[in-house]
């Protein structure tokens, strides 16, 4: 069983998640955790770098869903980067292109941001 692990690294305004190995029904709630947590220190832009995320489940897919309201609601986002080709195909599948934004770099994704870090 591959291990899930999430670094958190806050850029001014942004919080950078980095997900490592695999999110599915065993590791969803982990990954719910840090998203409560930004919830609760008002932490609405928020970039999750997949670079290392090996799989995805549609339990892993639907953390992102329940949280997409409350982020946009308070002007915020979650925007993804880095998503390896494997990885990608499933969140193609589920129709996540036309809700969630992707982009190839970090730096382009926290780059979408700009405005909330001016405001800091």
């Amino acid at each position: 069983m591959e291990k899930f692990s999430v670094t958190r690294t806050d850029e001014g305004a942004v919080t950078l998640l980095s997900l490592k190995g695999f999110l599915d029904a065993h590791t969803a709630q982990t990954f719910e955790n840090v998203l409560k947590t930004l919830m609760n220190e008002q932490r609405y832009a928020i970039v999750v770098d997949m670079s290392e995320l090996d799989y995805i489940s549609s339990a892993g897919m639907g953390i992102f869903m329940g949280f997409i309201e409350e982020v946009r609601e308070n002007q915020g986002d979650i925007k993804f980067c880095c998503v390896n080709p494997r990885v990608y195909k499933i969140f193609d599948l589920l129709g996540f292109p036309n809700i969630f934004e992707f982009y190839a770099t970090r730096e382009e994704a926290i780059g979408q941001f700009k405005n909330i870090r001016d405001h800091s």
